[in-house]
């Protein structure tokens, strides 16, 4: 992989602006490695990305989902362009993030491959929106959001979602996954120290 950027330069004599790209190789096996390692280190909560288009339907267990803005409210969701979701959720104009609680290990496992694709929606308590967009009824946060950009950026898209709808459940009991290992959030008592 090469990365490209592009110097834009001020205009010409004849006005228009003169254009000069440069690259970087990419970056070494090791450095890749050591990349790799450190991202297994960082926490994050378990949800499963859902959309639909005209004839398919479609979820997967994702963790690279972050926050964006709350003027607007938004998010963002990083989808790896090989997938049958991000062929979907280049063409819908809706998607949810549902966060899945400590007890829904066997949702997110069935979402990340270990079930065809439509034989996921068996398991759990799936529901249809007006909007057509599915979403599980017993997460612990369902986030609905309309698609307000998608940018390419390596091997995977950048989906910007403004959120529409937000549906969130108690008790507070993400579920959490950190270096190839399920977990959950213990609250820290701050007088216990």
């Amino acid at each position: 992989m090469q990365l490209l950027f592009a110097e834009v330069k001020p205009p010409n004599k004849s006005g228009l602006s003169v254009e000069e790209t440069m690259s970087l190789d990419s970056a070494s096996d090791e450095l890749r490695e050591t990349f790799k390692r450190a991202l297994r280190r960082f926490p994050a909560a378990v949800s499963v990305i859902t959309s639909a288009d005209q004839d398919r339907r479609h979820g997967m267990t994702a963790t690279a989902v972050t926050s964006l803005s709350l003027d607007p409210p938004s998010l963002i969701v990083c989808i790896n362009q090989a997938t049958l979701l991000h062929d979907i959720m280049l063409l819908a104009r809706r998607f949810c993030v549902n966060v899945l609680r400590r007890d829904q290990v066997p949702l997110s496992s069935a979402f990340s491959g270990a079930l065809p694709a439509e034989e996921r929606f068996g398991l759990g308590d799936w529901k249809t929106s007006a909007e057509g967009v599915t979403y599980l009824a017993d997460a612990q946060i369902n986030i609905f959001c309309k698609k307000a950009a998608a940018v390419p950026y390596g091997t995977h898209t950048i989906f910007i979602g403004e959120a529409e709808t937000v549906n969130v459940r108690d008790p507070i009991e993400p579920l959490i996954y950190q270096d190839a290992t399920y977990c959950f959030s213990v609250p820290h008592d701050s007088q216990a120290a």
